[in-house]
Parts: structure tokens; C-alpha cells; sequence
């Protein structure tokens, strides 16, 4: 499967973004996907995922309740909607697709797309 994330940008702290991440193939819905972020100077940490149908899903702590992953197995696309946006959300952002669900270790990794956040 080829990830391709797309929606980052540039908003000030409270403001939203949501973030697009189109799949290639006829197998999405086999996958599990997930949303990791990347800020400077620091690890990848994982920031979301959702079940295969979309039926569940799982958040980091620094984003319950202000990020939602969500995906349309008919558009090959999950998204993220960002709320509530805060400095320390800056980071570049990726997709990526796993056939298990429920884990941190994601098999398929798209292209980062940049978000920054401004104070």
C-alpha cells in the first residue's frame, strides 16, 4: 500500500487543521492506520489509530479529546482533525498502515506533512 498525507500547514494555537492520507490499492480496508508525528529534535511518537472498519480507535495522551482519526474504506482515505491546536502540536505529521490494529509499529509509512503551529 502507498501512503500519501497531505493538509499540514500553518495556524495559530486554538485553530484546527485536518490532515488527509490517501491510500493506493483495493486492500485498504485490511489495514489498520495510524497518524505519528515527528517534532524537531525529537522522536516519532504515535499520535493515533484507527481499526481496520474504523470501528475503533486509539489516542496518545497528548491529543485525546482534540484529535479525531477517522477514514472512508470507499475513498481510500483516513483522516485526522486537529482541534485546539497548541505549539507543542508542531511537528511533521505521517500516515501509516498496518495489517494488525492496536499497535505502535506500523509496517507502511507515507511522506510527512509539515504542521506549525504558532503562539
Amino acid at each position: 500500500v502507498q501512503l500519501q498525507a497531505s493538509g499540514g500547514g500553518l495556524v495559530q494555537a486554538g485553530g484546527s487543521l485536518r490532515l488527509s492520507c490517501a491510500a493506493s490499492g483495493r486492500t485498504f480496508s485490511s489495514y489498520a492506520m495510524g497518524w505519528f508525528r515527528q517534532a524537531p529534535g525529537k522522536e516519532r511518537e504515535f499520535v493515533a489509530g484507527i481499526s481496520w472498519s474504523g470501528g475503533m480507535t486509539y489516542y496518545s495522551d497528548s491529543v485525546k479529546g482534540r484529535f479525531t482519526i477517522s477514514r472512508d474504506n470507499a475513498k481510500n482515505t483516513v483522516w485526522m482533525q486537529m482541534n485546539s491546536l497548541k505549539p507543542e502540536d508542531t511537528a511533521v505529521y505521517y500516515c501509516a498502515a498496518d495489517p494488525r490494529y492496536g499497535g505502535y509499529e506500523y509496517r507502511y509509512w507515507g511522506q510527512g506533512t509539515l504542521v506549525t503551529v504558532s503562539s
